[in-house]
């Protein structure tokens, strides 16, 4: 009898077991069903937004790949009064590099549908501070390059420009070695990316 009483009183508590498996299987429906709606709506979303963008690099490039697809740089000259060795070629790789890292755009040698040319203008060392000893204490490095920008497909976008930048060193320093080439490339970066901005990014 105590069997019989303890069986029906356990009756209300398989009930509810059951409700909550129950529940708990509907809520992991629910659950599936809605990742499958989101799933569904990114695969219909994504490729309109990447065809409505398809204009624009993700590195800041206004850049229409559909029309543009090649670029060439042609070899910058060093045209400054002082001659530094070299920098006439490390400019022209350091440009090419950086267009070919920040676009999909394919460096080619001739016909390029866009095409940087020109040459290096300017290459001096000026004292900017002095000493109490009247003694540099601190010197500049400048560079100035000047650039044709030419855009085949868009000649409202070419343009003819100089661009400069420099470095500081301290007076007592002689420029050479390590610290010229530290100089060299941190100018170099500057100038290539003003470059960049002025003709693939609209800034």
């Amino acid at each position: 009898m105590q069997l019989k009483n303890w069986a029906f009183q356990n009756v209300p508590c398989t009930e509810k077991l059951n409700n909550l498996i129950y529940n708990q299987y509907k809520n992991v429906k629910i659950v599936r069903k809605t990742i499958k709606i989101t799933v569904a709506l990114l695969l219909i979303i994504t490729p309109l937004m990447i065809q409505s963008c398809g204009a624009y690099s993700f590195t800041g490039a206004d850049i229409d790949y559909s029309k543009i697809k090649t670029f060439q740089v042609n070899y910058f000259q060093n045209n400054a009064s002082i001659i530094e060795p070299g920098i006439d070629r490390k400019f022209t790789i350091a440009l090419q590099d950086l267009i070919l890292n920040q676009t999909s755009l394919d460096l080619v040698t001739a016909g390029g549908d866009l095409i940087y040319e020109g040459e290096i203008v300017e290459y001096y060392i000026a004292p900017i501070t002095a000493t109490a000893q009247n003694t540099a204490a601190q010197n500049r490095l400048t560079i100035s390059v000047n650039v044709r920008f030419i855009n085949t497909k868009d000649d409202t976008k070419d343009f003819e420009k100089r661009f400069s930048f420099y470095y500081d060193y301290p007076g007592s320093s002689q420029l050479t070695g390590s610290l010229l080439d530290e100089a060299i490339s941190t100018i170099f970066e500057r100038l290539t990316q003003d470059i960049f901005n002025a003709s693939l990014a609209n800034w």
